[in-house]
């Protein structure tokens, strides 16, 4: 017995010296991701939403925890926002620019937390084609997933992909509520001596936007906010070229926001645009109540259970969303609601409550932050930079970087986006639209190239980004920086298109 303890004791001390932290030291980690929600659908975050109170409990966590007030994605789709969050790599070194699978091998964040002593799941929405193999359990939405009495694949006897499982009932069963049921009972069935690592990640509010049946009514009586450049343009987008993208009223004839909402096609453009955006913002925030009433059931039983306070919860989203403003809905655009995403961070052991952050974050930092979160240094090949020191009240770095990089790659394929590239410092914003579909896994065959051309926004100056200024003398040589720390960042990077040289082409043709 005394040489067993001395051994135990030896273990301990090696685990210590090599700088891990001992199982039973180290927090659980609840990483809770949606799929389309947009940072000003988050109270937390402010603006034209924030009254009518759209996410209590997010906003609890919020106030309890660290706000990351610009946080953005670098590819806004689904499939490469979720590529990234596992790889820590940018989309054109991950090889997942749009619906293309992620090879297993890339699946590094649950892979190196199973290795460090974790318990692994993924429950909810996957969309990556391959099985997600290296969590030592899965639930997961088939393809897509849908939004009532979802089909799921669960890790069992049989081999991926037909370890199915098909949840039906007289009452049909949303896929919120089946996400939050078996992660619940993978909580309360899973290894209690180990810590764990979760990713809940639910299918809302990703269009067609279908909540549940008890939230039918939620906002009726309300007239939504809208955003003023639902109705007015302004300066925005190209002047002298189609405005690109599917919209909320007639703008796109064969696809618009009131083709989903089964708005009245004799109404008039004004009319039509009113009842279609009521209906669209209607559907989309009783979605997001839905995750926001399943997650407080989550925090629940985690408080019930003891588990709360020694648990990191993380709360983000795969990319923002266009809820009318531009008259554009969906995602893919580089314009603000699209770009940003809210990312809350919930510790009070470590990290001090109401704190805001300001520094650039992308979401390649996820990996690594969750990483070092567990004790786990990050990979050589992992792209992003852990921002944990900062979640921690420290002060951003002195090498932090100064603008975030971006790169939309599915040209012209189902809502109209041209594919584009860009620049985001904390009050600039610079566009180049190359619209050109290259050889993008999933792009329409239709898609035809798009004139080349840029957009430039003084975001401190207009946030909204209602006047595009690239041809304005007076920001000529802010305009020439930024191009010139674009084509720097690309570079570090990796991403310069040596096979594609027709990009880079456009970029001189236009950038004179």
């Amino acid at each position: 017995m005394r040489d067993l303890l001395t051994r135990w004791w030896l273990v301990l001390v090696l685990l210590a010296v090599i700088g891990l932290p001992v199982a039973a030291d180290r927090p659980n980690i609840l990483f809770l991701y949606s799929d389309d929600h947009a940072a000003h659908a988050v109270g937390a975050y402010g603006g034209r939403l924030a009254g009518l109170n759209p996410t209590p409990t997010i906003d609890k966590l919020a106030a309890e925890g660290v706000v990351l007030t610009n946080a953005f994605c670098t590819n806004s789709i689904c499939t490469p926002a979720r590529a990234t969050i596992l790889t820590g790599q940018y989309s054109h070194v991950n090889g997942v620019l749009a619906f293309d699978a992620l090879s297993p091998d890339k699946h590094a964040l649950p892979r190196l937390m199973g290795e460090a002593g974790y318990q692994t799941a993924v429950i909810g929405k996957w969309h990556l084609k391959v099985e997600p193999r290296a969590f030592d359990y899965y639930a997961v939405l088939a393809g897509q997933g849908s939004y009532f009495n979802p089909i799921l694949r669960v890790r069992g006897d049989k081999p991926w992909p037909e370890n199915i499982v098909q949840r039906t009932g007289y009452n049909s069963l949303h896929s919120s509520d089946v996400v939050r049921t078996h992660a619940l009972g993978w909580l309360k069935k899973r290894d209690k001596k180990k810590p764990f690592f979760l990713m809940c990640q639910f299918k809302a509010p990703h269009d067609n936007f279908e909540n549940a049946e008890r939230y039918d009514f939620l906002f009726d009586d309300i007239d939504i906010p809208e955003p003023v450049s639902l109705r007015k343009r302004g300066n925005h987008g190209p002047a002298d070229k189609p405005l690109y993208g599917t919209s909320v009223g007639k703008r796109t004839k064969w696809r618009n926001m009131g083709h989903h909402m089964f708005v009245d096609r004799e109404l008039d453009e004004d009319a039509y645009k009113t009842e279609s955006y009521q209906r669209y913002l209607k559907k989309y925030l009783r979605c997001v109540r839905g995750i926001d009433d399943n997650i407080k059931r989550i925090l629940d039983e985690l408080k019930k259970t003891g588990q709360l306070d020694n648990t990191i919860i993380v709360y983000s989203s795969d990319q923002g969303f266009m809820l009318g403003e531009h008259d554009y809905i969906d995602k893919r655009w580089m314009y603000e609601e699209s770009l940003r995403i809210p990312l809350i961070v919930r510790y009070p052991k470590a990290y001090k409550a109401g704190h805001k952050i300001d520094a650039i974050i992308n979401n390649p930092d996820v990996a690594p932050t969750l990483l070092a979160m567990a004790g786990i240094e990050t990979p050589g090949d992992m792209q992003g930079r852990s921002f944990e020191s900062m979640l921690k009240g420290e002060a951003t770095p002195a090498d932090w970087r100064i603008a975030t990089y971006y790169r939309y790659y599915l040209h012209m394929t189902h809502h109209d986006n041209p594919a584009h590239m860009g620049i985001r410092t904390k009050d600039k914003k610079l566009i180049f639209f190359y619209g050109l579909k290259l050889d993008v896994q999933g792009a329409s065959r239709k898609a035809k190239p798009t004139e080349p051309y840029w957009e430039f926004y003084d975001l401190a100056k207009d946030p909204h980004e209602m006047d595009n200024r690239i041809n304005d003398p007076a920001y000529a040589q802010t305009i020439a920086d930024l191009r010139k720390q674009l084509k720097q960042l690309r570079k570090e990077l990796g991403d310069t298109d040596e096979k594609h040289p027709q990009v880079m082409g456009r970029w001189e043709q236009t950038a004179e």
